[in-house]
């Protein structure tokens, strides 16, 4: 596995009963739990591989909340309050730095979409600045590109995947929460139509209530229980550099084909941005209708299908399994796909013909990691009404790492009945069948 995350201990004791199972321990998962265990409210947090294995671990490690759709703003917003204080409060370093986030483009068109963007957070209370094309050079200094403009945030920032979730682990278990690794949940134990608990290669778990954050895996899991989650799980492929100097003051930055992170170990964290990988299988043929507007006009040609194990085996396969024997969780621990050498190739080739400085970095590591993707790009935070106790938290369209403090804090209100802290309209699972999908305003 290419990625180092922060090992996490499991818990001592394994509980044959709480009042909540959080069941994926990424990003979601382990704020949800530790917001949990903050309310001293009993939970166990159970993984199928090891904390933030999978995309939480392999993100770009951007915390922003410029050019979020306008649906995401106010969890971004208060995920960043949250980003914030976790360092206070678990006494762990999370990797997490506020050094600003510095987008720039040579396209009038790309521009003037984040003009409006700009204008329409405004009004809901987030500023960011508008740059010149002088300014927008300024900030890119040493870069060979001509610059028409661009937008900064200050305030926007960074953290390292590899530390983040392991550390909220941590946190949650320190207050009183179990943590169990390797430990698939195999499914839901229902009666009428209640949650009475969570099935898992470990026996049974009782509870009245389970959040699922099981991010690339959440359908296949729900479709167990004849629940549809119309997701699409797009592999996108991401590297580290060797170390490298500073080229430019801000944590992240979008430039002319790439994406880049200042790591705290003096390397980067680099991508193509919007390229990846379908791979061809039953699940995405299932909801394939469903993504035909947003494939059309966002992500369809930057995309790559590709036919391999993932149609029998994994998260899009189809199949079913009784609860006293091996799931699919346990076949696959972790989701390790290979990353494409062509995108890591062009990353680089993007990046040091935009900043000469860079020429002779190399590639340390690269990887690949399952995104699960929406067809309108904004995160699924929802109760059913097939499963009463199941709150729903997923489909974050690789936006989950900056959004997990806050939705970690909407998703432990649901599973409790508490009065959300947000309106929550705009991420329900039902948007996508019942006929009243909001349109989604100009974004990024």
């Amino acid at each position: 596995m290419p990625i180092v995350v922060q090992p996490v201990h499991n818990s001592a004791d394994f509980p044959k009963q709480v009042d909540v199972v959080v069941i994926g321990a990424g990003i979601v998962g382990t704020s949800t739990a530790y917001e949990l265990a903050r309310k001293k409210v009993s939970v166990a947090l159970i993984e199928k591989g090891i904390v933030a294995g999978e995309q939480s671990g392999r993100n770009w490690g951007w915390v922003r909340q410029q050019n979020r759709d306008l649906h995401e703003l106010p969890l971004a917003m208060h995920s960043l309050k949250r980003w914030g204080e976790l360092h206070t409060e678990l006494g762990a370093d999370l990797g997490f730095r506020r050094a600003g986030i510095l987008y720039a483009t040579q396209d009038p068109s790309e521009l003037a979409r984040w003009e409006k963007w700009s204008q329409q957070a405004r009004l809901m209370g987030f500023h960011n600045e508008s740059l010149t094309a002088a300014q927008a050079q300024e900030r890119m200094k040493g870069s060979t590109n001509k610059w028409l403009g661009g937008i900064w945030s200050p305030t926007d920032g960074c953290a390292e995947p590899g530390m983040a979730a392991p550390a909220i682990a941590e946190g949650a278990k320190a207050l009183g929460a179990f943590v169990h690794q390797n430990c698939a949940a195999r499914g839901l134990d229902i009666a009428n139509g209640q949650v009475k608990g969570v099935w898992t290669e470990r026996g049974l778990i009782r509870a009245d209530a389970v959040v699922l954050a099981g991010g690339a895996w959440s359908s296949r899991f729900l479709r167990r229980h004849g629940i549809d989650l119309p997701v699409a799980n797009i592999d996108g492929t991401a590297l580290r550099t060797t170390p490298a100097p500073d080229i430019v003051d801000a944590a992240c930055v979008y430039g002319a084909g790439y994406a880049l992170r200042r790591r705290i170990d003096g390397s980067y964290t680099i991508a193509v941005p919007g390229h990846g990988v379908i791979n061809l299988a039953p699940q995405g043929l299932r909801y394939a209708t469903k993504f035909r507007e947003m494939m059309r006009a966002k992500i369809g040609k930057k995309m790559t299908y590709r036919l391999n194990s993932m149609l029998w085996n994994g998260p899009d396969a189809w199949g079913s399994w009784d609860f006293d024997e091996t799931s699919p969780f346990e076949k696959i621990r972790i989701m390790d796909p290979v990353p494409q050498k062509d995108l890591v190739d062009q990353a680089i080739r993007n990046l040091v013909s935009d900043f000469p400085a860079l020429k002779g970095i190399g590639v340390a590591a690269s990887w690949a990691g399952l995104i699960d993707t929406s067809p309108d790009l904004v995160p699924v935070v929802d109760t059913t009404d097939e499963v009463r106790g199941l709150t729903i938290a997923t489909g974050f369209s690789g936006h989950g790492f900056a959004l997990g403090p806050g939705a970690g804090r909407l998703a432990s209100e649901l599973a409790m009945n508490e009065t959300p802290f947000i309106d929550i309209n705009a991420y329900r699972l039902t948007r996508f069948s019942d006929g009243s999908r909001i349109k989604r305003p100009e974004m990024m």
